[in-house]
């Protein structure tokens, strides 16, 4: 069985009690489920959720309750509204803004404090391009590139996410300040990635890919991406959960252009809220992504702005708490303007 939350209601006050349900805690209310089960859907009320016995009752649970903050070093990074992280590559050849920073960590730390300075609550930092084709990058030569921007960011106060799947690089960045771990391979790709996680206390967001110890980058054939998505998500969730790390450090990605065709990508936007399921904070990582060129007459990534925007705010009313992205001032404008919105709509 899988719930989607679905009938998101602007006046929830108008509603009986029981009617609606809170997502997440966060600024969205809705009054029904759209209910996957056994290969059928049907739409049921929320307030009638209680008739569909213990894994309905689970999801449910998770679903409407709020996400504890992470509490990091003297930052906080709440999630009863959705917050951004700001892409820092510091490579050579990243699909959007490969070459921008290499080799300069001073410059580097400068871009993110300026991503900072106009709303970032995280600067994601990255070293190795996970572009399909990309080539492997040596663990040693990834971590030259990536602490010294770790440090000078760290120092000057930023909450920073180290976007790694190499072990080495984990510990080496959260040794010069960075406070989560965001790997694309879900901790699958490197056998020691998992323990560093669970002896570092660090949070870490846990990336769909079809293939993780091969890229990522595979093309699968999904019968219903959201539900394969949802059900690959749930067991890797609960694997870290037995190695030690607790549910409520951990954030989930469901790997938008990874391994997933322009079908398979809009399947899971519209999804979104089904993740809530999984009792776990969402990251949505859409930004300048091959799909809105592909909406978009082929639109070179430099031109992806509007659709970026766009998918940053359906993230936001599916409830997702982190948006992952490259053009931090247009997203946070947007976020604030829906923000208004929604103070206005849960006042009147």
């Amino acid at each position: 069985m899988h719930l989607r939350p679905i009938h998101f209601a602007d006046a929830p006050f108008a509603y009986s009690d029981g009617q609606v349900a809170r997502l997440a805690g966060g600024m969205q209310w809705f009054a029904a489920y759209e209910v996957t089960e056994a290969g059928t859907r049907r739409i049921v009320p929320v307030a009638d959720i209680a008739t569909l016995g213990e894994r309905a009752a689970t999801l449910h649970a998770r679903i409407t309750a709020p996400r504890a903050p992470w509490a990091l070093g003297g930052r906080t990074l709440r999630f009863d509204q959705p917050a951004v992280a700001g892409i820092l590559n510091v490579t050579p050849d990243s699909f959007s803004d490969g070459g921008a920073h290499v080799d300069d960590a001073a410059g580097a730390a400068a871009a993110g404090m300026a991503m900072a300075a106009v709303g970032a609550a995280v600067i994601d930092v990255g070293a190795e391009s996970t572009r399909p084709g990309a080539a492997l990058v040596w663990e040693e030569d990834e971590a030259r590139r990536a602490v010294p921007v770790v440090e000078r960011l760290a120092r000057a106060g930023a909450l920073v996410s180290i976007d790694t799947r190499k072990a080495p690089v984990m510990e080496a960045a959260l040794a010069a300040g960075a406070g989560i771990v965001n790997d694309v391979s879900a901790l699958l790709w490197d056998e020691r990635a998992l323990d560093v996680v669970v002896r570092s206390g660090a949070p870490v967001v846990l990336m769909h890919s079809p293939d993780p110890k091969a890229g990522g980058h595979g093309r699968p054939t999904y019968r219903d991406v959201a539900i394969e998505v949802f059900d690959w998500l749930e067991a890797r969730v609960d694997a870290v959960v037995a190695a030690g790390v607790d549910r409520a450090r951990i954030m989930v990605d469901p790997g938008i252009g990874f391994g997933k065709s322009l079908a398979d990508n809009l399947a899971l936007v519209n999804a979104l809220p089904m993740l809530h399921g999984l009792g776990c904070p969402i990251m949505l990582g859409a930004s300048r992504k091959r799909m809105i060129g592909a909406l978009d007459n082929e639109a070179p990534v430099d031109a992806r702005l509007g659709g970026s925007v766009a998918l940053a705010v359906a993230g936001a009313q599916a409830g997702v708490q982190l948006l992952r992205v490259h053009d931090v001032a247009a997203t946070v404008q947007a976020l604030r303007v829906w923000r208004g919105l929604r103070d206005r709509a849960l006042t009147l």
